[in-house]
């Protein structure tokens, strides 16, 4: 049934009185409309990893499953043809070349959720469907969500995912796949890390500090990844749109302009600074242009400009 503070609790019917149902919650009776009050699921469902599987399918049951889930630390969950993701806010030990090669080439729902299934889901689709006149075949990954909801990160892993692939397959042809072992060409390593090293330039330009995300990406992200006939990563690019650019000079309360002012503020060496008349109290802007606790905006002025 609906609670103000924790969305949903858990009750029992006791009574039907036409269209209102009496339901025990937390030891005492409440009367609700009978459109509030939404089915249970049994104990055994809570740890599904597919909520189309669910008895019950209701805002409510969805909720239960996805908590019980994320308390246990398994932040993936499928629902149907999609994965539903919910930001940890921690790091966990399950992106790796050997986390990873448990993925490959098997079929979905052998192994628990994650964004290297649906990675490998998408590569085997393009390997093997039919190829048509003067093009092959596309794979499109879309990644929504809220502010903070761990877009940028699970996109990063997905790249990382494509390239230890093709680099698999060249160990395959050689003597097995050893994951541990397995080395990237020069060329797709190169290629991830061009893609990769990006990120600070596209950060720092492009992200801010918002009231729900640190990092927040106030822009739209457009990746290719280019594949051979081979299956073998051969290039890549990268667009950008829709940059949210009032923010260069209006924020709301709570947040801050793009992270590449508050590093040429609080980062950039104290001569650069003189030269380009950066003096914090001077300006309420820049005066109000605080540093994010356990940021290193220096560190990160370093990274951009390399």
């Amino acid at each position: 049934i609906p609670d103000p503070a924790d969305g949903f609790v858990v009750g029992e019917v006791v009574a039907t009185r036409g269209e209102t149902l009496l339901v025990r919650c937390i030891g005492r009776d409440r009367e609700l409309p009978a459109s509030d009050v939404q089915s249970v699921n049994p104990p055994e469902q809570d740890m599904l990893d597919d909520l189309a599987r669910l008895t019950s399918l209701n805002e409510a049951s969805i909720l239960h499953a996805l908590s019980t889930r994320y308390a246990r630390d398994q932040i993936y969950t499928y629902s149907g043809l999609f994965c539903v993701v919910i930001n940890p806010y921690k790091d966990l030990p399950i992106y790796s070349p050997d986390v990873a090669a448990q993925y490959r080439n098997v079929p979905r729902g052998t192994q628990p959720p994650h964004v290297y299934a649906v990675a490998d889901q998408a590569y085997r689709s393009m390997m093997t469907a039919p190829r048509r006149a003067g093009a092959g075949p596309t794979q499109v990954i879309l990644c929504t969500g809220e502010s903070g909801a761990g877009k940028t990160e699970n996109t990063k892993h997905l790249i990382r995912y494509f390239t230890w692939t093709t680099a698999a397959r060249t160990a395959d042809t050689r003597a097995g796949f050893s994951p541990a072992g397995r080395r990237q060409t020069k060329s797709e390593a190169s290629i991830e890390q061009l893609l990769l090293r990006a990120n600070p330039i596209l950060e720092a330009f492009g992200n801010a500090c918002t009231p729900k995300n640190n990092n927040s990406s106030r822009f739209g992200k457009f990746i290719r990844l280019h594949f051979g006939t081979n299956g073998y990563l051969a290039g890549a690019s990268l667009d950008t749109y829709l940059l949210e650019k009032v923010r260069a000079v209006r924020q709301g309360p709570g947040e801050r302009g793009f992270h590449a002012m508050h590093m040429l503020v609080h980062g950039a060496p104290a001569e650069l600074r003189a030269e380009l008349k950066l003096t914090a109290a001077k300006y309420s802007y820049l005066r109000d242009a605080t540093s994010l606790p356990g940021a290193d905006d220096a560190a990160a002025f370093r990274a951009v400009n390399d």
